[in-house]
């Protein structure tokens, strides 16, 4: 298949067409591996390529059977091959067996060739580590795609695959799917199990996927939101398979929107704020109730109760490898912000922890009580279109204010546990693409996938691709 027939389909078109024996589940792995040695040495999106395990593989006759896909090198373990966090800790850790995560994918009958760059441990909002080097973004290659599922998102929105896992501690799913010009869902708390591994950061963690199309999410969310068992959170059952909810009709929605930083201290850009005011006057053309709107609670609490579960996970993460190998931390095995991190979790106190999690719990308490009024809340996904390349740590002293000033509305709905969408409804004068974000309340991911089906089909954004 040429390449630019098979841009032409999302992961659910190519799986049909696999289906009607129009084309073969090895013609379409060797057209993105060709893609992908075109491209890649340009982006940097995959860091490890497993092509002779997909040429070899056996695929389940699933709804996605035959579809080339990726696997983000942190969360999803594949048995045999190293999942490195984008830590040179961590770089030889191999697992004995597949995540839940990987036999769902390989159930689903997806073709897996390859992992994905992403920052040390997940934990930025772009994809810069010193193990894997940085990941380009497809629309201008001098700036980042974002974080931490940059090469997920690079490699999707390069053309390399229609879709792509990722995963979302503080934005991660969001925030590459916005600079890319992708969708992205952010399951609620509980529905994507982490199996065998524990809950990730308090469980504000959840794996999912970027896509270009609001189908191919539904559908991978529908092959991979099944609990497992000893699982700390799961959901009942979505009311009818998400593939089903994309393109019903979402009837006359109550949205409140909000065209500024939830980070105080913040603002967004003038493009970026005009883009969700445009978005919510689209949504009214569309039928839909809409007024300006205010997420309660205390963000700066919740905010910095994140940051000690961040500095204990990373503490917790490290130590643990240690274990497993039988010696300790060396010198240069963490980059120097990472050991900072992992310093301050090393005095993290027990009680710390548990006033941490207390905070974010009722965090999602204030959090809820908004939806009581409203079915969706509408904002900025990125405070500011993709960032250039190194911009971030260029100034230490100015590293956090630059942190929240590009990511200050994405965590929120980590630590309240609800499910949260960025969609690729503007571009910036200078061609960048900017994503608006809708959240709704916990275990409601079926009517964002109907509202996103609606602003699909009313403002299309899939044949809008990157330039390289």
């Amino acid at each position: 298949m040429r390449f630019e027939e098979y841009r032409k389909h999302d992961a659910v078109g190519l799986a049909a067409l696999v289906a009607k024996g129009e084309v073969t589940a090895g013609e379409l792995l060797e057209t993105a591996l060709a893609r992908a040695a075109e491209v890649n040495p340009k982006i940097n999106a995959i860091t490890r390529d497993m092509s002779g395990l997909a040429r070899g593989a056996n695929l389940a006759d699933g709804p996605l059977a035959g579809v080339p896909y990726l696997l983000k090198d942190l969360g999803a373990s594949y048995a045999g091959v190293p999942t490195t966090g984008g830590s040179r800790l961590t770089a030889e850790s191999t697992p004995a067996a597949d995540s839940a995560m990987t036999r769902l994918y390989k159930a689903a009958g997806l073709n897996i060739f390859g992992k994905t760059n992403t920052p040390e441990f997940g934990i930025w909002p772009v994809t810069e580590s010193h193990l894997l080097g940085p990941c380009r973004n497809p629309w201008d290659l001098g700036r980042s795609p974002g974080g931490s599922s940059g090469g997920a998102a690079a490699a999707v929105a390069a053309g390399v695959v229609p879709a792509a896992h990722a995963s979302d501690g503080g934005g991660s799913i969001r925030i590459p799917a916005a600079a890319c010009g992708l969708f992205g869902m952010k399951p609620s708390r509980g529905r994507v199990s982490f199996a065998p591994g524990g809950e990730g950061w308090a469980g504000a963690s959840i794996q999912h996927a970027v896509t270009r199309s609001v189908r191919d999410s539904a559908v991978l969310l529908d092959a991979t939101c099944a609990p497992q068992p000893g699982d700390p959170y799961f959901l009942a059952p979505p009311e009818r398979p998400y593939a089903q909810e994309v393109g019903r009709d979402p009837g006359k929605l109550r949205i409140g929107f909000f065209d500024g930083a939830l980070t105080e201290g913040q603002e967004v850009q003038p493009e970026v704020a005009a883009a969700v005011r445009d978005a919510a006057r689209f949504c009214e053309s569309l039928g839909h109730h809409v007024e300006p709107a205010t997420l309660p609670g205390d963000h700066a609490a919740m905010q910095a109760a994140a940051r000690t579960v961040l500095w204990a996970s990373i503490a917790t993460v490290a130590d643990g490898e240690c274990e497993r190998r039988g010696r300790p931390l060396e010198d240069g095995e963490l980059e120097p912000i990472t050991r900072s991190i992992y310093e301050l979790g090393k005095r993290t106190s027990g009680p710390d922890y548990v006033r941490a999690v207390q905070t974010i719990h009722a965090w999602g308490r204030d959090c809820a009580s908004l939806f009581e009024t409203y079915d969706v809340f509408l904002l900025a996904t990125l405070g500011r279109p993709a960032i250039p390349i190194g911009w971030l740590f260029e100034d230490p002293r100015e590293t956090n204010a630059r942190l929240f000033s590009y990511m200050p509305n994405t965590q929120a709905f980590n630590n309240s546990g609800q499910p949260a969408m960025t969609v690729p409804l503007a571009w910036s004068s200078d061609g960048l693409p900017i994503g608006v974000q809708f959240a709704a309340k916990i275990g409601d991911e079926g009517l964002l996938f109907r509202l996103a089906g609606q602003l699909e089909q009313a403002r299309p954004w899939f044949d809008r691709v990157a330039p390289l």
